[in-house]
């Protein structure tokens, strides 16, 4: 299994102040949810919620094995609709958040200096948005709370493999460490979000599961997105390695 811990910054010199603050505020939002559960609960994006308009303020009993099991609820914002931006800075737990962190953290960076900060805010929410209806599409009446940043950081994978394929990712595999393409460490990770996504269709309240249809509808927004970019924004940020590309046009790597 290939586990990504950097990529090459080389070309990057300004700081991503927008990846840091998101950084940040995912921080913030998961220790105050530490102390307070019932922010998770009214704060997630509840699919049938969002298309009806309404604020679950009761525990809802949904069947699962013969059983009722009752599926918490808690006041949430107004309106409502808030909580598809809320639920994007929120974790279910230390290794949710790490992993997200950490993707966040080696791509984020790279996408934000393409994007420049205002764009990359924008892009990173629609990510979050397209992400969000992808999973609700796929059981728009159920109840359980839906939340993370898995989403919008599909998006920054996706904007990725498409502007940096050639940039060079460092990866544990089998307890060595090797660099390998962008293209080959997000194509092998979106090739696993789509499987996965196949067979979680029919996952509902009564059987639970990862949002792997978030992680495919972000991706594939960011995808779009990075396509976009690079056919119309033409110009290279400023950065060491774009004016090197100027001096010299052999060394012009391919993205």
């Amino acid at each position: 299994m290939l586990f990504p811990i950097s990529d090459d910054n080389r070309g990057i010199s300004s700081p991503a102040l927008v990846t840091w603050v998101f950084l940040g505020a995912n921080v913030l939002v998961f220790l105050y949810q530490l102390s307070n559960p019932g922010f998770t609960y009214g704060w997630s994006v509840v699919p049938t919620e969002i298309l009806n308009g309404i604020d679950l303020v009761q525990p809802v009993l949904v069947s699962a094995g013969g059983e009722s099991i009752p599926i918490p609820q808690e006041p949430g914002p107004t309106p409502i609709y808030l909580t598809l931006i809320s639920s994007m800075f929120m974790h279910g737990g230390w290794g949710h958040i790490s992993g997200n962190m950490l993707y966040l953290w080696i791509f984020g960076d790279n996408v934000e200096h393409r994007f420049g900060h205002v764009r990359f805010i924008l892009f990173y929410l629609v990510s979050g948005f397209v992400a969000s209806a992808a999973q609700i599409a796929t059981d728009p009446q159920s109840v359980i709370p839906n939340l993370g940043a898995s989403g919008a950081i599909a998006g920054v994978l996706g904007a990725y493999i498409v502007l940096f394929p050639h940039n060079r990712v460092n990866a544990v595999f089998f307890y060595q460490i090797i660099s390998i393409p962008a293209f080959i460490v997000l194509g092998l990770w979106a090739a696993m979000q789509l499987i996965s996504g196949y067979g979680s269709i029919a996952v509902t309240e009564q059987t639970g599961g990862v949002a792997y249809m978030a992680h495919v509808g972000g991706f594939v927004a960011g995808v779009i997105m990075g396509f976009i970019c690079r056919f119309s924004m033409k110009e290279e940020p400023d950065s060491v390695l774009y004016r090197q590309y100027r001096e010299d046009e052999k060394s012009r790597r391919l993205w």
